[in-house]
C-alpha cells in the first residue's frame, strides 16, 4: 500500500500480516479520490472512515489536507496500527476501537464524507442497516457523500439515497447523498 497524493505522496504503509484486513487497492483508491477531488475541498471537510482496517483511506484523506478524520474499527490491533501510523505521519486521526454498528448508535456532529469498507461477506441486510443508521442518525451533512466499498456482486442501488456505483476490478464503490 502507498499514499497516492498529497504531502505524503509515495509513502509506503506496511501493515502487519496478522491484521484481518483487505485494503483498498491503490488503483481503486486513485480512481475514488479522482472522483472525490472534484466534489470536495479536502481542507474543509470532516471525514468518517468506517471499518477502517489499516487506515489506508484515512491516511489518503489526511495527506490531501483533511484535518478532522475519525477512523472506526472493532479490531484492537487495527486501531493500534492506525493510531501509531497517524502519529508517525503527523495526521490528525481520531481512532475509535468499537463495532461500527454500535458506534453509529449514538449520533454525533455530521460528516461531509463517510467512507465504509465493510467485510465483503457482510450480509446485504447489514448494508441496508448501515445506510439506514447513517441517514436516520443524521451522520451525514446535507451536501455530504457516503461511499461504500463492496464486492462487485452486490448491488446497492435499491437502498435509499443511492446516487451511483462505479466498478473497479472485483470491487465497487456505491455513492449515496
Amino acid at each position: 500500500m502507498r499514499i497516492i497524493s498529497g504531502h505524503l505522496k509515495g509513502r509506503r504503509i506496511s501493515a502487519p500480516k496478522k491484521l484481518p484486513v483487505r485494503p483498498t487497492t491503490d488503483r481503486s483508491k486513485e480512481a475514488l479520490f479522482n472522483i472525490l477531488t472534484n466534489w470536495f475541498e479536502f481542507s474543509e471537510v470532516r471525514v468518517l472512515d468506517l471499518f477502517s482496517g489499516t487506515g489506508n483511506i484515512s491516511y489518503e484523506f489526511g495527506s490531501r489536507g483533511v484535518q478532522d478524520i475519525v477512523a472506526v474499527d472493532q479490531n484492537k490491533f487495527c486501531a493500534r496500527f492506525i493510531d501509531e501510523t497517524a502519529t508517525e505521519f503527523d495526521l490528525n486521526i481520531d481512532v475509535v476501537c468499537k463495532k461500527v454498528f454500535d458506534y453509529l448508535g449514538k449520533p454525533q456532529q455530521g460528516f461531509d464524507v463517510i467512507f465504509a469498507d465493510p467485510p465483503y461477506d457482510l450480509p446485504v441486510a447489514d448494508f441496508e442497516k448501515l445506510v439506514a443508521l447513517i441517514f436516520e442518525g443524521n451522520w451525514l451533512n446535507k451536501s455530504g457523500q457516503i461511499v461504500i466499498e463492496h464486492s462487485k456482486q452486490y448491488k446497492l442501488d435499491h437502498l435509499p439515497n443511492f446516487e451511483s456505483s462505479r466498478n473497479y476490478g472485483s470491487n465497487s464503490f456505491s455513492f449515496f447523498e
